[in-house]
């Protein structure tokens, strides 16, 4: 690969525009591992492919730290690993074990900002705290920042939409072809936690204004830690935040350079494949909890075997009499009688009552015993 880099340039025919100092840059070029990994960083897809062909050598391992057999993806043929599907659990762990993570920088994006005062601020808003609220709600506050500029990431490679609600709701009218796991699994069916949804609104507005998350930088990917998804080991391995590992595309594709698409809006429109997959599993398609008059939240503290808990309960009836499935929260089975029911509930307990007492009287008159102690001896009403 060396040799066709530097012939590459020093064989170019007279006119064909190769400076000298072109050629001079790449002769010069630091020889070691380390140079040359550094070379082959810098090279773009095509002059990387070229050097390829011309590689007379026997080929060392993929140049951007890729498992040998993985150079390619082939979508007609997805590799398995010998599981049915993607592994799962501890299988998973020790998967993600064996690879470990990239001694590349993470480097920073720029800040992606979009102002309040936007027509399209409203709904792309909505649609990344749901990103945020139903990928990592329970994470720390940095592990749903990383989630956030993921999604913003995404909405600038050109390899994906340029709308926040394009990139979260791509492909969730294929029950397989979701990017986000919560647009095509039912989650959505599930109302969000008030505090919760809060926290998450709070970050997604956040990154909004040009907060960036440094940690997981220009990562396009992302999955949890108990899951080894097929597609990893094809990806660069960047840094694991809360529950969730975070990757980038190889070689200059994951730099932050790559990412010049702009964001062109169009955030109320959802195609009407989607709009109709997700009516059937949400009743309504995408809304927000304030949309879904989800009622506000009281707190209660239950102490049980010595454990002391706090618990959010919400009132179970929605607008309309419906009832509304909370995740992360009790709710009240019951609701509370009317007058005339407690009315009726007394009568039904002191005629029950009667009848027991009259039981015992008429076994002791029945015995010759004295009737009035044995009914003194029933409890008071």
């Amino acid at each position: 690969m060396l040799a066709a880099a530097v012939a590459g340039p020093a064989c170019a025919p007279p006119g064909s525009g190769v400076a000298t100092r072109d050629v001079a840059k790449v002769a010069s070029a630091d020889m070691s591992n380390r140079g040359l990994r550094l070379l082959a960083y810098s090279m773009d897809p095509s002059m990387r492919a070229l050097a390829i062909r011309h590689d007379p050598g026997v080929r060392t391992p993929d140049l951007w730290s890729r498992p040998q057999g993985w150079e390619r993806l082939d979508l007609n043929n997805v590799p398995n690993l010998g599981f049915t599907g993607d592994a799962q659990g501890e299988t998973a762990e020790e998967l993600n074990a064996l690879r470990g993570f990239s001694k590349l920088p993470i480097r920073p994006m720029r800040p992606f900002f979009l102002a309040s005062t936007s027509p399209e601020y409203r709904k792309a808003l909505e649609c990344l705290s749901q990103a945020v609220y139903y990928e990592a709600a329970r994470e720390p506050q940095l592990g749903q920042e990383g989630v956030a500029q993921v999604v913003l990431n995404r909405v600038r490679h050109p390899a994906y939409p340029k709308s926040v609600c394009g990139v979260v709701y791509q492909g969730a009218a294929r029950t397989t072809g979701c990017q986000f796991t919560f647009t095509c699994d039912g989650s959505l069916r599930w109302a969000p936690q008030a505090a919760l949804w809060s926290r998450a609104k709070g970050v997604a507005a956040r990154a909004l204004a040009g907060y960036v998350d440094k940690t997981v930088g220009s990562a396009t990917h992302y999955h949890a830690q108990y899951v080894a998804p097929y597609w990893a080991p094809t990806l660069v391995k960047m840094t694991q935040v809360g529950q969730h590992i975070f990757y980038r595309w190889t070689g200059p594709w994951g730099e932050p350079a790559a990412f010049t698409g702009r964001y062109v809006g169009g955030e109320a429109y959802l195609s009407p494949a989607v709009l109709g997959a997700l009516d059937a599993r949400t009743q309504g398609g995408v809304l927000s909890p304030e949309a879904q008059g989800i009622p506000a939240e009281r707190k209660i503290t239950l102490a049980v075997a010595g454990e002391v808990r706090t618990y959010s309960v919400v009132d179970p009836t929605a607008p309309g009499g419906e009832r509304t499935r909370v995740m992360g929260v009790l709710m009240s089975t019951r609701r509370a009688p009317t007058p005339d029911e407690v009315k009726r509930i007394n009568q039904s307990l002191e005629a029950l009552e009667r009848s027991m007492d009259a039981k015992p009287a008429a076994a002791a008159a029945a015995s010759g015993a004295p009737a009035a102690a044995t009914v003194a001896a029933s409890p008071a009403v």
